[in-house]
C-alpha cells in the first residue's frame, strides 16, 4: 500500500468538496441562462471546445479502465498516478465545457425518430449523473489520498461505474449533437 498523501480531516474535506460541487453546479446552471455566443469573436471555431470536451471525456474513460486494470494488478502507485491524471483531465474537461457553453451557447438537437429518443435518453441520464457524481468522485479520491483504502474501495464500487458512464456518454452526446453545430 501507499503512504497517505494527506492527513484525514473529514470535516474540512466535506466542506471543500461540498463547496466545490455547488460552485460547479451553479456555474453550469448559469451557463444555461447566459452566454456570449456571437458577442465575442475568438478567431476560431468555438465548437473546438466541444471537441476538446469529448476528447477529454474519451481519455478519462480510457484512464478509468487503466485505473481499474492497475488496481486489480495491485500496482498501487501506477493506479494512483492514473487516477490523479483522470481527475486533472476532468478539470480540463470542465474548463472546455464552460468555454464552449459561454462562447457557443446551446445547440438544439435536430435528429428525428429513434435517434432523437436515444439522444435525449442518453442526455437526460448523463446530465444528472454528472452533477450527482462529482462530490462522490471527489470524496472517494479523498478516501484514497488519506489512506482509507477500505472505505475508498467500498465507495468506488458505485462511483467508478457512474464516472465511467458519464465519461462515455459525454462522448456519445458530442457525436450525436456535433452535426448540428453551426
Amino acid at each position: 500500500m501507499l503512504t497517505p498523501a494527506f492527513k484525514k480531516n473529514d470535516a474540512k474535506a466535506k466542506w471543500l468538496i461540498g463547496i466545490f460541487s455547488v460552485i460547479v453546479f451553479a456555474v453550469v446552471v448559469i451557463l444555461g441562462k447566459y452566454n456570449f455566443a456571437g458577442q465575442l469573436q475568438l478567431g476560431f471555431d468555438v465548437h473546438l471546445f466541444a471537441l476538446g470536451s469529448a476528447t477529454i471525456n474519451g481519455l478519462v474513460a480510457i484512464f478509468l479502465l487503466a485505473g481499474l486494470i492497475t488496481i486489480k494488478q495491485k500496482k498501487y502507485a501506477l493506479h494512483k498516478n492514473i487516477m490523479m491524471s483522470a481527475m486533472i483531465l476532468s478539470v480540463l474537461f470542465l474548463l472546455c465545457y464552460i468555454a464552449h457553453h459561454l462562447f457557443a451557447g446551446e445547440t438544439p438537437y435536430k435528429g428525428e425518430g429513434i435517434m432523437r429518443t436515444i439522444y435525449f435518453l442518453v442526455l437526460f441520464t448523463h446530465i444528472p449523473l454528472a452533477g450527482i457524481g462529482l462530490p462522490f468522485i471527489l470524496f472517494s479520491a479523498y478516501r484514497a489520498l488519506t489512506g482509507e483504502y477500505e472505505q475508498h474501495k467500498k465507495m468506488v464500487r458505485y462511483v467508478w461505474p457512474l464516472w465511467f458512464y458519464v465519461a462515455v456518454t459525454g462522448v456519445v452526446v458530442y457525436i450525436m449533437i456535433a452535426p448540428y453545430y453551426q
